[in-house]
């Protein structure tokens, strides 16, 4: 069983940065792939960065790549999700997930074993 907890998430305007972070406990961090999703209003799931357990390969979904950056400290047991040039569309509630398939980096939110309970982002223009 592993347990997540995301923070980092709050009001800022568009063009600032961000910080999420996600603290896993309960079990090895590094036997863990790890993804970031998001949900806005009304709208489906979207996977947003996903990272191998050594911090070598990740993923990024078109819509935030160039502007955001997943990385992770195994000795802490946390991944990060580095948000820059924010806009209003990124505004949702960001969550962390484990995937039980360290060396596998996927983009589907149905290969994710554990979630956190998430961290609202908003951005305003």
């Amino acid at each position: 069983q592993v347990h997540l907890v995301e923070s980092g998430g709050g009001l800022v305007q568009a063009g600032d940065s961000l910080r999420l972070s996600c603290a896993a406990s309960g079990s090895v961090f590094s036997d863990y792939a790890m993804g970031w999703f998001r949900q806005a209003p009304g709208k489906d799931s979207e996977f947003v960065a996903a990272i191998h357990w050594t911090g070598g390969s990740t993923k990024y979904a078109d819509s935030v790549k160039g502007r955001f950056t997943i990385s992770r400290d195994n000795a802490k047991n946390t991944v990060y999700l580095q948000m820059s040039t924010l806009k209003p569309e990124d505004t949702a509630i960001y969550y962390c997930a484990a995937d039980f398939r360290p060396a596998i980096v996927v983009d589907a939110p149905h290969f994710y074993d554990y979630w956190g309970q998430g961290t609202q982002v908003t951005v305003s223009s």
